[in-house]
């Protein structure tokens, strides 16, 4: 080859993964895993060492996740591509990891010879989408939430008390339950819980 192998950097919180998919990537003749990360938090500074061309991210990561984790790495690298690589193949990732400046978005259960493709082609200015999930998140749309009912649903997720969540969001006990009920009716939920789950399996918190 006489041009220069595609630099890459992978981040997943789980090791096997990770290193299951650099000795994958690394096969190809033209990739070169030049940093791996655990976390959502060390992809900007790993990226600013090792100056890799195109990013795979997974979405769930401790720390800051990899659509946050996208958006910081292209407001600082907007040169470096990002490709998300994820087990949770659900329609509000795909369109927010979008809406962050992801070049592409496949799930992890994609061929080894089409996850290199997909590299290749995010590498060269394209955008790489999974067709189902594609589809799905068409027929989804958008998530119906506003900004402050994503918050309040996300400070909602371990079981906290009104009070408690109103704590956290500096907001008044009576704003969080009128949001909490905007997001329950929202989602079609009975209670908050239901709603956290519908919400978190569309991938809009």
């Amino acid at each position: 080859m006489t041009d220069r192998a595609i630099r890459l950097l992978l981040a997943d919180d789980q090791a096997l993964v990770r290193g299951a998919l650099a000795a994958l990537l690394g096969l190809e003749p033209d990739l070169e895993v030049v940093a791996e990360v655990g976390s959502g938090d060390e992809v900007v500074p790993a990226a600013l060492a090792h100056h890799p061309d195109v990013a795979l991210l997974d979405v769930e990561m401790p720390g800051t996740d990899g659509i946050a984790a996208t958006a910081a790495l292209r407001a600082v690298a907007p040169g470096v591509r990002v490709l998300i690589v994820t087990t949770f193949g659900r329609p509000g990732y795909l369109r927010r990891a979008l809406q962050a400046g992801a070049s592409g978005f496949v799930v992890k259960d994609t061929p080894a010879a089409q996850l290199a493709d997909a590299v290749r082609r995010v590498h060269a200015g394209l955008r790489v989408v999974d067709p189902a999930l594609a589809t799905d998140s068409l027929v989804a749309g958008e998530s119906p939430l506003t900004a402050r009912e994503t918050d309040v649903l996300r400070a909602a997720r371990d079981g906290a008390s009104v009070a408690t969540i109103a704590s956290r969001l500096f907001l008044s006990e009576g704003t969080v339950r009128n949001h909490l009920s905007a997001a329950i009716g929202k989602t079609g939920s009975t209670n908050r819980a239901e709603a956290v789950l519908t919400a978190e399996g569309n991938g809009w918190l």
